[in-house]
């Protein structure tokens, strides 16, 4: 997140973010309340008088990222008022609070609150609000692509995963809503929204599920490209894949595989078995031919052999993915995972994962070559050392050279050549 460049004057306000996109979306919000309350944003490294952190808890080492950015924040500027809130702050407020520099810990159900928060406890002087409409797009403090969360929480449980300990409550926005946020996000000159969530699979407002909320931002409104964070192999059907028919959706879809072993799978408690989720692959590949394939991985599940990590690489291997991120297990305390006996070892977990990593920079470059030469829309993001970059619908990286202002156009693009490994260079074909 850049300088913010607005005419008000008013106190700093640094926000950074680690995690899902989900955590993405409700600190784009956060920005917004600050923005319209008539606050100024900067980056986190320039001198702010309250940073923020939206902290991430999925893994040991989002905790550990989550104290060290604090810790980097008070050392840079002492007297900022630091504030933590996020996943982390949910489940261990009182870790947080032990930070120096830490004056204020909110979990997640407390984070819309938070401006509020800050002017009742004295940290905020009180400015004249700005219209939204006065914001401008495209806005140094807000992604290219608008981020808007339609659900929350899980009641999966899956062996391993904290979330459902701190999302605790399974919630839906209002369809009306949706609508209303995204309608707002293109009359400031968005071109593409991806809406988030815990389990965006199990949004029901009033009757109105996922492909019906889909439906309804398809006829009700005009943006250019819509995208979907992540589902469950068990949410997909036909009739929600049907919808792909219509070219604005963007052909991606994360489907989190964690293991490509079945009595792994078992283990973690997954409402699938690996034969579901190739069958699912297989259907979204006959429906949507061109659609990018992206997952998840977990290395070094408790009790996970040689021979059942062999197992889900080449499963892994087998299905193609687009994109595979991985994780080496990390036990979180409070699910049922973190008790089972056979954790396997520190240089195990690594060895697997270095392995795993391997094959997902293959995968990675084998879909990409499927692509060259061919002519592909790209929505342009982000301008670095004479470069611009961007994105397909399939969620290809895309660079190119030009002098002109690119930001938020979607260009037809011939894709030439890989490009830094896992990318593709492309000519924008004005």
């Amino acid at each position: 997140m850049g300088r913010v460049g607005l005419i008000i004057t008013g106190m700093n306000i640094a926000i950074e973010t680690l995690g899902c996109k989900l955590n993405q979306a409700e600190t784009e919000l956060l920005a917004r309340q600050f923005l319209k309350a008539g606050y100024r944003l900067v980056s986190a490294t320039d001198a702010a008088d309250i940073y923020i952190l939206n902290t991430c808890t999925v893994t040991s080492i989002a905790d550990a990222k989550s104290r060290h950015l604090l810790r980097l924040a008070h050392r840079q500027n002492p007297d900022a008022v630091l504030v933590a809130t996020g996943c982390y702050a949910q489940r261990a407020p009182a870790e947080l609070a032990q930070i120096e520099g830490v004056a204020l810990v909110t979990g997640n159900e407390d984070k819309p609150e938070l401006l509020q928060r800050l002017k009742e406890s004295g940290y905020l002087e009180n400015h004249s609000a700005v219209p939204e409409n006065a914001l401008g797009h495209p806005h140094p403090a807000f992604r290219t692509r608008a981020f808007i969360k339609v659900q929350e929480g899980c009641s999966s449980f899956c062996s391993y995963c904290v979330v459902p300990l701190v999302r605790v409550k399974e919630k839906s926005l209002a369809a009306d809503r949706v609508i209303g946020e995204i309608n707002k996000r293109i009359a400031s000159g968005y071109r593409e929204v991806v809406l988030t969530g815990t389990k965006i699979g199990s949004y029901n407002d009033d009757g109105v599920t996922l492909q019906g909320l889909l439906e309804r931002i398809l006829g009700e409104t005009d943006i250019a490209r819509l995208r979907l964070s992540s589902l469950q192999p068990q949410e997909i059907t036909t009739g929600l894949l049907h919808l792909w028919r219509n070219e604005r959706l963007c052909p991606h879809f994360h489907l989190s595989l964690q293991s490509g072993c079945g009595t792994v799978l078992k283990r973690m408690g997954r409402r699938y078995t690996t034969a579901d989720y190739q069958r699912v692959l297989e259907l979204i590949r006959n429906l949507v031919p061109d659609a990018a394939i992206t997952t998840d991985v977990i290395t070094g599940f408790p009790g996970e052999t040689d021979a059942e990590f062999a197992e889900s690489y080449q499963l892994c291997q087998q299905l193609a993915f687009a994109r595979i991120h991985v994780f080496p297990y990390s036990p979180r305390s409070g699910t049922k995972a973190a008790r089972l006996p056979d954790q396997v070892d520190h240089l195990g977990k690594k060895q697997r994962a270095q392995q795993m990593l391997t094959l997902a920079k293959s995968s990675s470059q084998n879909f990409n070559q499927r692509f060259l030469g061919r002519i592909m829309t790209v929505l342009w993001e982000n301008q670095s050392g004479g470069l611009w970059s961007g994105l397909t619908g399939n969620y290809i990286k895309v660079y190119c050279e030009s002098n002109k202002e690119l930001t938020s156009q979607i260009l037809p693009v011939k894709l030439e050549e890989l490009y830094n490994r896992d990318r593709v260079w492309g000519q924008i074909l004005f």
